[in-house]
């Protein structure tokens, strides 16, 4: 390992320190392998086939980020290979976590049209012999095909996040490949879910909407709430890996969160209500969590005071999260980032994981940024991910870099809402853990 040196920041600065050496060594191979040895969430891409054609998707027409979609299935032994490589990690000396809870997480396409595949893994993962770790079952599905699998899904207790963008109209760019509405199928599928366990519906079933310009925030929570009772998780359209000839009509699609949330007449009390799944209550967290001096994350934290930070970006230390696998046998960090960022391959000869190139890769990210990073006020706070930087191979630009100005208004904006909802502080801090 290179020799390491301490850069010492101006005392104006909130970020007083920051590590990096002389070969820009922020992340080392033996970190990598312990995040892999306490790996908290692995996703398996079950197909790229999918029953619907939405007009948004993240593998459709508007975007260019990702593989070619050839109705591919991820086969059993390939994902088998990468489990029993895992396993050997989760009973290796890497590993530090104790009954640990890992997720294993099912997703397309459309998981369900690959049903073969996700009941053979079930069982191979709940024959496994780790003693250290739980496993709990998760899928992300559109519903189509929900009906004909509920007992299963159910019998194995899998969490389950179901896609619906509110009312008729809402979910009208929700369409099968022959343009026909996909929304009373859904519902029907849902209802009948819920008929038939309830209980399980109430515990275990959450719904995912997208936020465009045939629906509202207003229109998504009043949905849910009314037919269901629940509040969903809303997101934007992903705004990265846009094809030029498609940038006018993401434009025409796109609708912005907070816009939307503060056109809403009644949106102070639809916020509250949807509390960590609201924009503005995850930034809250992040600050409070970050600047009350009330929050450890272990006992050692708390002993001696929580470690200095030292990597530059909100970037997480590869599989610090998750362990995502695309139906090609790529191996990413996580699903949300363009397939282009795959950091190895299962093969047929087995798992090629160069972790001494992974860290030099994640190493000359960090390294482009450091400029930047150095000077930013909200060093200590940043949630922007290097992936969902355009032009991150060249010469990046960081989106959430904040000077003095804007770190301190920053602050005012977190402060005074704190001041104008007292409750808001107790309630992050009694319910939200942040992993």
């Amino acid at each position: 390992m290179s020799n390491i040196v301490w850069i010492r920041m101006s005392k104006t600065l909130p970020n007083k320190e920051i590590l990096f050496s002389m070969k820009e060594t922020i992340i080392t191979t033996e970190q990598i392998k312990h995040q892999l040895a306490n790996l908290r969430q692995l996703c398996f891409e079950v197909t790229d086939a999918c029953n619907l054609q939405c007009k948004y998707c993240a593998y459709g027409e508007l975007y260019n980020d990702y593989d070619t979609r050839e109705c591919k299935t991820l086969s059993v032994s390939t994902a088998i290979k990468l489990i029993d490589y895992l396993a050997e990690l989760w009973n290796s000396k890497y590993n530090t976590s104790e009954k640990s809870h890992v997720y294993i997480g099912f997703y397309g396409g459309e998981p369900l049209v690959n049903m073969p595949f996700i009941k053979a893994i079930v069982s191979y993962i709940e024959k496994l012999n780790c003693r250290n770790r739980e496993f709990t079952f998760s899928m992300t599905t559109n519903a189509l095909l929900l009906k004909h699998n509920m007992d299963f899904l159910v019998e194995h207790r899998f969490n389950l996040l179901i896609s619906l963008d509110g009312n008729e109209y809402n979910t009208s760019y929700r369409v099968d490949k022959k343009g026909r509405p996909a929304y009373s199928k859904i519902l029907e599928n849902v209802y009948a879910l819920r008929e038939k366990y309830p209980d399980f519906f109430e515990e275990k079933v959450n719904f995912n909407a997208v936020l465009h310009n045939r629906n509202s925030i207003a229109d998504i929570y009043d949905f849910f709430k009314k037919h269901f009772d629940k509040v969903p998780s809303i997101g934007e359209l992903n705004n990265m890996g846009i094809r030029p000839d498609k940038v006018d009509l993401f434009r025409e699609t796109y609708r912005n969160y907070s816009e939307s949330l503060h056109q809403t007449e009644n949106y102070e009390a639809i916020e509250q209500d949807m509390f960590i799944r609201s924009a503005t209550y995850q930034s809250l967290t992040t600050f409070v969590h970050q600047h009350s001096g009330f929050v450890y994350s272990d006992y050692t934290d708390l002993l001696f005071g929580p470690p200095k930070k030292t990597i530059p970006t909100g970037t997480c230390i590869p599989f610090s999260r998750k362990l995502f696998v695309t139906v090609n046998g790529k191996i990413l960090p996580c699903e949300r980032i363009g397939q282009q960022f795959g950091l190895g391959k299962i093969s047929e000869t087995g798992i090629e994981l160069n972790i001494e190139a992974i860290a030099d890769r994640y190493n000359n990210y960090f390294a482009k940024l450091k400029p930047q990073c150095q000077k930013c006020y909200n060093y200590n706070t940043c949630i922007q991910c290097v992936y969902n930087l355009p032009n991150i191979d060249k010469q990046p630009v960081c989106h959430g870099f904040m000077n003095k100005k804007q770190y301190e208004e920053y602050k005012a904006r977190q402060i005074d809402f704190l001041r104008q909802h007292p409750d808001a502080y107790h309630r992050i801090m009694e319910e939200v853990i942040l992993r």
